[in-house]
């Protein structure tokens, strides 16, 4: 995988930060080179590289700085923003101070009388180049468009993820030649919008009145959040929006205390019960089907790292019988529990 293979050109063991995540180096450099990870294995080993290189005083020079200690209190300093402008302000400010040392910020532009809202990555090429691509690596334009690109994505989704809906006529403009088209269309899909390389800013655009929407999280959903940034943003980047992701942070955080109502997450949200069922039916999904997915995580979840017994599982979920979880589980992973922990166990360290 290439993320390990980087970590051994930028002089890190990638055996042992694999290990440091329970996952097998040998098994993973064994697969396919086009083979995925699963994305909760990859976010445990990107989280894991970027607090080791932070460690090491390298520079993160992707994504926006995800997984540092530097976004962790760059997000908490955007939730006590009320409308994602003032969010996005305070943000601007942290960056600012931060830029020196991490050479990468975020700017929010606005110009009078535009229906459109622009945010603004730079990044400082000239002191990330080492860090973007080793000696040993071929050179070239990819990792300069990759770090340039997958900040604007980092900014794209946790908007929409504090203000629980994607951000509409989205476009990226990319300051770095095109990498090619298969990557082209992957952005193209992550943002719902056009795309465009080799242009002389770096930008994602949208909708200008989004900036006046309500932050709908808070600090305990955004602490839940944190602890899986990488992989909630990677989830992020695979569906065109985020107000299930704001629903599924909503009812993942009362789950001890039971699912709530269509109504009382439509209020949580600041929309009309219409309003979120006609979003919820133009992503193609419904509130019974993110209660199942947030059920099936947690599932997963206590499953791997809790040791959890199923009829403990059954309970918590709200299943009147573990046979019904059981059931349900197969429905959602198509393996039953023991099943399903076996076969991601054999790609954990033995």
């Amino acid at each position: 995988m290439r993320l390990l293979d980087y970590m051994e050109r930028i002089g890190i063991d990638a055996a042992a930060l694999a290990a440091s995540v329970e996952l097998s180096f040998d098994r993973i450099s064994a697969l396919d080179p086009e083979h995925t990870l699963p994305a909760m294995h990859y976010s445990r080993l990107y989280k894991a590289a970027a607090v080791k290189m932070q460690a090491m005083e390298q520079r993160l020079p992707w994504g926006a700085g995800l997984g540092s200690e530097a976004f962790e209190l760059m997000c908490h300093c955007m939730i006590g923003g009320r409308t994602l402008r003032d969010a996005l302000l305070l943000a601007q400010r942290l960056d600012a101070l931060l830029y020196p040392l991490n050479g990468y910020r975020m700017r929010l532009l606005e110009e009078p009388g535009s229906d459109t809202a622009k945010l603004s990555y730079d990044i400082d090429i000239s002191r990330a180049t080492e860090a973007l691509i080793p000696e040993d690596w071929d050179r070239g334009d990819s990792g300069i468009a990759a770090a340039r690109a997958s900040g604007l994505l980092v900014w794209h989704s946790l908007c929409g993820w504090l203000i629980g809906q994607a951000l509409t006529a989205a476009e990226l403009r990319i300051e770095a030649p095109l990498v090619n088209r298969d990557y082209h269309e992957s952005l193209a899909r992550t943002i719902n919008g056009p795309v465009y390389f080799d242009a002389e800013e770096n930008t994602c655009s949208f909708d200008r009145e989004l900036l006046d929407h309500r932050v709908v999280h808070t600090p305990e959903s955004l602490n839940d959040f944190l602890k899986n940034s990488v992989y909630h943003v990677i989830a992020m980047g695979r569906v065109t929006t985020s107000t299930s992701a704001a629903i599924k942070s909503l009812i993942s955080i009362d789950l001890p205390s039971g699912m709530p109502s269509f109504a009382d997450v439509a209020s949580m949200l600041y929309m009309s019960e219409s309003s979120l069922r006609r979003r919820l039916q133009n992503e193609e999904t419904s509130y019974q089907a993110i209660k199942d997915e947030v059920r099936c995580q947690v599932a997963i979840d206590k499953l791997l790292h809790e040791d959890a017994r199923v009829a403990d599982l059954a309970e918590f979920l709200g299943f009147t019988e573990p046979s019904s979880f059981v059931r349900s589980f197969k429905n959602w992973t198509g393996y039953t529990p023991k099943s399903y922990k076996d076969k991601v166990q054999a790609l954990g360290s033995t």
